[in-house]
């Protein structure tokens, strides 16, 4: 029989890639051909590469399907891009909408490549292109700011026990203020930063015009969603 479609599932971690190999036969069957895992760093990423290939027909293109896990699948896929290969992204609920299917009794890193290598096979995917660089800084801006609002929500409720205590600290509610003031120094700062990106691009800054004609959609709001 022969080899009509091929993927490589991968289960992404901080520090580690769990491969699977699966191909698809012309009689519609899944075979699971290797597995292996490989550091999630640029040597990993060169081995990896290197093992898939010695798996698959040169002549058909290899899909490394992923699931979308933060930032972590990021310097993998881009590598791969980098590298003229296919990838595809998928959202980590239809993984796992998928697996049900499947009758897994055990989730494990091995079993979910394999999910994901069938699901490659089973399913027709777009292939992910990296974005604009600007989309890149808008993603990490964004996110940064969400990261100061959450720690300045945390130094907000300290220093309201803190005034709440019977005998509270002087230099306690000092420095708890000062955090709060610097964190709302900071916030402006990001959102100044995206306000002069969107600024920068006519393409951008004309999407983000449509998008705030909307009642209650203001800038930052269009961002993250494009972002």
């Amino acid at each position: 029989m022969n080899v009509i479609k091929q993927t490589v599932g991968v289960d992404v971690a901080q520090k580690e890639l769990v491969c699977v190999v699966g191909v698809l036969l012309d009689d519609f069957s899944v075979s699971l051909k290797a597995r292996k895992a490989f550091a999630n760093n640029m040597s990993g990423f060169k081995a990896f590469l290197k093992w898939a290939k010695s798996f698959t027909e040169a002549s058909l293109d290899l899909t490394a399907v992923l699931e979308a896990t933060g930032v972590y699948h990021e310097k993998f896929v881009h590598w791969l891009v980098g590298q003229e290969q296919q990838v595809a992204i998928v959202l980590p609920n239809k993984i796992s909408n998928y697996m049900r299917t499947l009758s897994i009794k055990t989730i494990t890193d091995n079993t979910a490549a394999e999910a994901i290598a069938q699901f490659g096979l089973e399913s027709k995917l777009e292939t992910w292109t990296p974005p604009k660089p600007i989309f890149r800084k808008l993603k990490q801006l964004t996110r940064e700011r969400d990261q100061t609002v959450c720690e300045r929500v945390v130094v907000a409720n300290q220093l309201h026990a803190e005034n709440a205590e019977a005998f509270s600290n002087a230099n306690s509610l000092k420095r708890l203020k000062a955090r709060k003031a610097l964190l709302n120094k900071q916030e402006k700062e990001i959102k100044k930063e995206i306000h002069l990106l969107v600024k920068s691009d006519p393409n951008l800054e004309e999407n983000i015009s449509y998008m705030t004609s909307i009642p209650g959609v203001g800038e930052l709001t269009a961002v993250i969603a494009l972002a």
